[in-house]
């Protein structure tokens, strides 16, 4: 059946992606509910939005008589909320902003789709979801290689490991995904939660890691890497990542947790040196891009290590990447060579590439 989906946070990196999916191979009417903040581009979506199942909405989730309205406008089957500021480098700098969209905002909608689900007909209020998209950062760190025996079997993050967060972005996002499991405990909304791994590829705003190395390649700037590079992360291409979200959102059990990853643990050393490579292949110069390699002061409390265990998405929902890394990375590469106006409107507004969340 054709579904009406609210999308808090269309306009960002994954929310976009989420929405050119749905619009694109799906027949569901989307909502994109975003308050355009500095990673919030409407641009990232020009290529869908004169399409008549698509509705934009310029709203702040904190705003509840806002999100009310919207609600009783569009009278939404599934709420898919993936609004929510970021960037643990800007939470160091500024956690008071993560506080206050994550989890207040993550209450204030809560509160709104509980009481437009509660005012529902029978049918429609059976079938209502709501889905909060969260990270692998809420789980802290895990054990890295260089701290075991060798050969001993590394552990992944699964649906049941502790919360240990390590930053006020992961603690802002372990609050809002436990307000979540109160409310479908207490008020039994009916929700379910998604955590992922590091997401990359097309539209991602150059303050993260592989956009920022592609950008700072072109223009023959340092590359930055923390410490000494060896933190490793599992990649995730984000449009794998949206098509698991819709699939979660449309067919997930209610109250089940689905952990998304892209199996591709690669430490931040080793992704730079993989960007330098195919940049010296497909846009060469006379100097190597692996020469603009800098070590930097590493991030204050950096976890080491995030791996997720997929295996429950994959076995109950049949989901599974269809991208490598090593496919995902070229397409994203190719993209910001293709598709300069985009990133360079970004680079002309409010982020020059400057180093952020370096500590007192």
């Amino acid at each position: 059946m054709k579904k009406i989906i609210l999308v808090t946070g269309g306009a960002g990196f994954i929310g976009s992606a989420v929405v050119r999916h749905l619009i694109n191979d799906t027949t569901h009417t989307v909502i994109n509910l975003d308050k355009l903040t500095y990673a919030g581009n409407l641009e990232s979506l020009q290529c869908i939005d004169s399409d008549n199942r698509y509705h934009f909405e310029q709203v702040d989730i904190c705003d509840g008589e806002s999100v009310r309205t919207v609600l009783e406008q569009y009278q939404p089957d599934i709420i898919m909320h993936l609004a929510a500021e970021s960037h643990v480098d800007r939470s160091i700098d500024g956690p008071g902003e993560f506080i206050q969209t994550n989890v207040v905002g993550t209450y204030t909608l809560l509160e709104q789709a509980r009481a437009y689900w509660n005012d529902l007909t029978n049918n429609k209020r059976e079938s209502f979801r709501f889905h909060h998209i969260s990270t692998d950062e809420v789980y802290g760190d895990l054990p890295h290689p260089d701290e075991m025996e060798p050969g001993t079997e590394l552990p992944l993050f699964t649906e049941t490991t502790p919360y240990a967060p390590s930053s006020p972005y992961s603690a802002s996002k372990a609050s809002s995904d436990q307000l979540v499991r109160a409310w479908l405990r207490t008020y039994k909304l009916p929700a379910l939660v998604t955590n992922c791994s590091n997401n990359y590829g097309p539209y991602h705003f150059p303050e993260k890691l592989i956009p920022l190395v592609i950008l700072n390649a072109l223009a023959g700037k340092p590359l930055p890497v923390y410490g000494k590079g060896n933190q490793i992360r599992d990649w995730l291409y984000v449009e794998d990542h949206a098509r698991a979200l819709v699939l979660v959102a449309l067919e997930g059990k209610i109250g089940e947790t689905y952990n998304i990853g892209g199996h591709n643990e690669k430490q931040n050393l080793e992704v730079v040196q993989t960007i330098c490579s195919i940049l010296d292949e497909v846009k060469p110069k006379e100097s190597l891009y692996a020469e603009q390699i800098t070590y930097v002061q590493d991030r204050p409390g950096h976890d080491m290590r995030y791996a997720i265990d997929a295996s429950k998405i994959e076995r109950e929902l049949g989901w599974s990447p269809q991208e490598t890394f090593e496919s995902g990375i070229r397409k994203t590469i190719e993209w910001y060579l293709n598709n300069e106006s985009w990133w360079q409107a970004v680079l002309d507004g409010s982020y020059q590439g400057e180093r952020l969340g370096a500590g007192s």
